[in-house]
């Protein structure tokens, strides 16, 4: 007879030890550890053997290599064209998966709890239900709830079936019968193996139902959506190889203030993950914000030749994929009651700021190290891209120095720590929507020009360090190299 053994496991990053840890050795979560009882002798065979039980149920014979193909021989006709993708009926969403789902690929969407992640699939199962049979899985409500949701955001029609199941045997064999061209599982972490011992959403469990799933979806070519909760820092719940296992991992996250729902991908095997989809949350659904330049910038748009920008902000310019999005940034300069200043970042890389402020004290000679600096990205998104290091100085110095900028100029460039300004990518399009939107000036590296483009709507003035370039924007404001300090 088997004897039964206890492992701990860590749920955050799936180590595992024979006893209770407080704090784990490997990710350094605290309190992350959950026992799994499990039978010694199968233990590092019981995942195998599950999987297999729930396999396509012929035996495999020694020898057997009927599986494998030439590659040469493998048909590729129509995959790459665009009718072989499934259309979601949301534009945004198809973009960020390069143009629809493709059959047999598996989709891991991840969000806070509340966001609007069931909204979502709800809608894209509308408009798929539309021409295809679609499957939804429903592992924490029940058909009826599921049923009253959809009647709210007009989901009708006899292509969509349901099945309020936990059982991953149960959703496989589902998958397989019904002659669905989508699947949808909500969610993972509801999901549970019947032969794993463990609770639901424990490591092994997510691992092991996750296995058979993206199993039953290659095997008949079906279109799997995985929900999968999130921890209280942002990152995906459950263990790492889960993000692997999958094709495309979509992050959902939100202003709930503002109703605001941003969708982009962490990783995207069939397309770029540079995307960037903006919904607003309505009383019908999830409704496309057709111009989020417009919805971040706000009032701005509307001092554009008339009006002076107020000191402290500065507009910048992100995205690599189709989109470029233009945000405006907020500073604070204030003086400083402790011996160290407080430096505040909002929805920007904290020690990138701290870069900035060096490279500013530094190399321009603004006297910062006795003053609070408070910096945000209006409109609650989080940017990481280091084209926004020039805004962000440019909004620094503003405030400082109490200085008003032309309200229609835009600020594109990254900067070194010896106070170049460095080129970046994408510059054309990201030009193309400032001019779009009314800007008629744009600041950018030197080192990009000269341009493919052309446009008479926005002069771009092209700059090679950080002080040339306070210089162009700040009429009147000169830099005394010797004393290192600035004089208006």
């Amino acid at each position: 007879m088997a004897r039964v053994k206890s492992r701990w496991t860590c749920q955050e990053c799936g180590f595992s030890t024979s006893r209770s840890l407080g704090r784990c050795t490997e990710c350094n979560t605290w309190n992350s550890f959950i026992e799994e009882v499990q039978e010694e002798e199968v233990a590092a065979k019981k995942g195998f053997a599950a999987r297999l039980a729930l396999g396509a149920g012929a035996e495999l014979e020694v020898g057997d290599v009927s599986g494998a193909v030439n590659m040469e021989d493998i048909p590729v006709e129509g995959i790459e064209s665009a009718e072989y993708r499934l259309k979601t009926g949301l534009e945004g969403l198809d973009e960020v998966l390069g143009g629809g789902l493709v059959p047999g690929c598996v989709v891991l969407l991840a969000g806070d709890p509340g966001i609007g992640k069931s909204t979502l699939l709800l809608q894209v199962t509308k408009e798929i239900a539309r021409l295809h049979k679609v499957l939804y899985v429903s592992g924490e409500e029940s058909a009826a709830q599921v049923k009253l949701r959809a009647m709210r955001l007009g989901v009708t029609g006899g292509s969509v079936m349901v099945n309020a199941t936990q059982d991953v045997a149960n959703i496989r064999e589902s998958m397989l019968t019904s002659g669905c061209r989508v699947a949808i599982i909500d969610s993972i972490q509801a999901i549970y193996h019947p032969q794993i011992s463990s609770a639901p959403g424990s490591v092994s469990q997510v691992r092991e139902s996750a296995a058979v799933l993206v199993s039953a979806a290659k095997a008949q070519n079906i279109a799997t959506i995985l929900v999968g909760h999130v921890t209280k820092d942002g990152s995906i719940a459950g263990p790492r190889v889960l993000e692997h296992m999958v094709d495309v991992v979509l992050q959902f996250e939100g202003d709930r203030a503002r109703q605001l729902r941003i969708l982009k991908p962490v990783k995207n095997r069939f397309g770029s993950t540079q995307e960037l989809a903006i919904f607003s949350m309505t009383e019908l659904g999830l409704m496309e914000v057709d111009n989020p330049s417009a919805l971040f910038l706000g009032d701005r748009l509307s001092k554009l030749g008339r009006k002076q920008a107020p000191s402290g902000t500065a507009v910048i310019s992100g995205g690599e994929g189709n989109r470029a999005l233009l945000l405006e940034v907020q500073a604070l300069v204030g003086s400083s009651t402790y011996p160290s200043p407080r430096r505040v970042a909002n929805g920007w890389d904290y020690n990138r700021l701290l870069q900035v402020i060096a490279v500013l004290e530094k190399k321009v000679g603004l006297s910062l190290s006795h003053h609070d600096v408070y910096m945000n990205i209006v409109g609650g998104l989080d940017f990481s891209d280091p084209c926004g290091d020039l805004g962000i100085a440019l909004a620094i110095a503003t405030s400082l120095l109490d200085r008003s900028i032309d309200p229609g100029l835009l600020c594109i460039g990254e900067i070194g720590l010896t106070g170049e300004v460095r080129p970046v990518s994408a510059l054309p399009q990201r030009l193309k929507e400032a001019a779009r939107l009314g800007f008629r000036r744009a600041l950018v590296p030197a080192g990009n020009l000269p341009l493919d483009f052309q446009s008479e709507q926005i002069e771009v003035v092209g700059c090679e360090s950080l002080s040339e370039a306070l210089v162009k924007a700040m009429p009147g404001f000169e830099l005394n190299p010797a004393k290192k300090k600035v004089t208006d």
